[in-house]
């Protein structure tokens, strides 16, 4: 089915605005909490955690729910329902009097930026099994985008004022939410719709609902543990920067911009054409393989300026989510594209609820003055293990869904 470029276009926005309004409030989220809690550091940093927290946890309970709403009703109203109510909850941040009320509004954003799982639907809905690859690529190249675009203008908007950024993002969403009510079309037929079922939207049954097919079952565990490896960038790398190389705030910033111009060039151009040409299977490995190297290497990494060069190695890992994502849908029927990517979205959020928990730990731990050694590198040399492990656990669904085929 071909749909309309705007359309596409639209799908694209809304994604790199989902990761843009996470980065945007980064650089200005907790000096707000801070100062909503009368200047009290050590009670601001614990609730920048909980929000954080309160935030993945809605996305893990509702991404199941949004994409099999979408099942049912389409993909076009709840993805705009919820790109509505992302633009409206920006304006609460934006306003909030109390501490209580960003607790409620990041509530409100995770409900809202489940919408990923109605999205990456459309991208299947839309694109045919040679290209969808590709199509899935599309999805990290917004990631990369918004993780350049919304920590650097929310920390230039920042200087304004801090509620400045959430105006801002709030204005971009409404606007773009104007804009699909126009132009975005409906993805699926209506003889590919089905009833709404709570056991396809419960976050728990969704994903046990994953062993009816057994390649997709085995895939969601490397695409979990493949995201438990590269949010290691998120919650460590300015502290690990900082603490190894005493990098400042413009070189940490300088690195993670090149990180992302990297994803998304590779993912929007380069992953397509590579797993065209050595096939979506040997895309996975690669990937993995690309990334449990780049892990590897900066927990190896003596100098800064070898990062540089890693993160070059690195980015070819994002050939292997496009693909992992791609044989995923290519193995479940079209009216319940919602639901499986509803599931895969709740894995994500999983996995973004303990990669901090996880990798700080290791980080602290190999810090830890009463050791006799300090080895700062080891959350990297476990996120180069879990890759690797990734990879395992993509050849065993391989292997399993050959033996039931036969």
């Amino acid at each position: 089915m071909t749909r309309p470029k705007p359309a596409i276009i639209f799908i694209f926005i809304t994604l790199f605005l989902d990761i843009f309004g996470i980065g945007v409030i980064v650089p200005v989220l907790p000096k707000l909490v801070e100062q909503l809690q009368g200047g009290n550091v050590q009670a601001a940093a614990h609730s920048v955690g909980l929000l954080g927290a309160l935030y993945a946890l809605m996305q893990f309970l509702f991404s199941p729910v949004l994409g099999s709403l979408s099942d049912r009703f389409g993909r076009r109203p709840v993805i705009l329902v919820s790109l509505l109510g992302s633009g409206l909850d920006y304006l609460v941040l934006a306003w909030a009097p109390t501490i209580g009320w960003l607790y409620l509004a990041r509530i409100v954003s995770g409900f809202t930026a489940a919408n990923f799982s109605a999205a990456s639907a459309y991208i299947a809905d839309v694109t045919p099994p040679e290209k969808r690859a590709a199509g899935f690529g599309m999805i990290g190249a917004a990631f990369g985008l918004g993780f350049i675009a919304g920590p650097a203008i929310g920390g230039l908007l920042g200087g304004f004022g801090l509620r400045v950024p959430f105006l801002v993002a709030a204005g971009i969403t409404l606007l773009n939410w104007l804009y699909g009510a126009f132009v975005l079309p409906e993805s699926l037929a209506p003889e590919n719709r089905r009833a709404f079922k709570w056991a396809s939207a419960h976050p728990i049954k969704a994903l046990t609902a994953l062993s009816r097919w057994p390649l997709v079952m085995g895939l969601a565990g490397t695409h979990f543990l493949s995201n438990l490896a590269s949010n290691i960038y998120p919650c460590l790398w300015v502290l690990y920067t900082g603490t190894r190389y005493g990098w400042d705030s413009r070189q940490v910033g300088l690195s993670l911009a090149l990180v992302g111009v990297m994803a998304a060039t590779v993912q929007a151009g380069l992953a397509g054409r590579i797993i065209k040409v050595i096939g979506e299977r040997k895309g996975i490995y690669g990937g993995l393989l690309a990334m449990a190297l780049a892990m590897f290497c900066y927990g190896s990494a003596t100098q800064g300026w070898m990062v540089y060069f890693i993160i070059l190695i690195g980015s070819l890992a994002g050939v292997g989510s496009p693909a992992t994502q791609s044989m995923i849908s290519q193995s479940v029927p079209a009216d319940e594209q919602g639901a499986v990517q509803g599931a895969l979205n709740s894995i994500t959020s999983v996995a973004g609820i303990l990669a901090p928990l996880l990798w700080t730990f290791l980080f602290s731990w190999a810090l830890a003055p009463e050791r006799g050694f300090q080895l700062p590198g080891l959350p990297f040399y476990g996120a180069s293990l879990v890759s690797l492990l990734a990879a395992a656990c993509a050849w065993r669904a391989f292997q399993r869904a050959k033996t039931v085929t036969a």
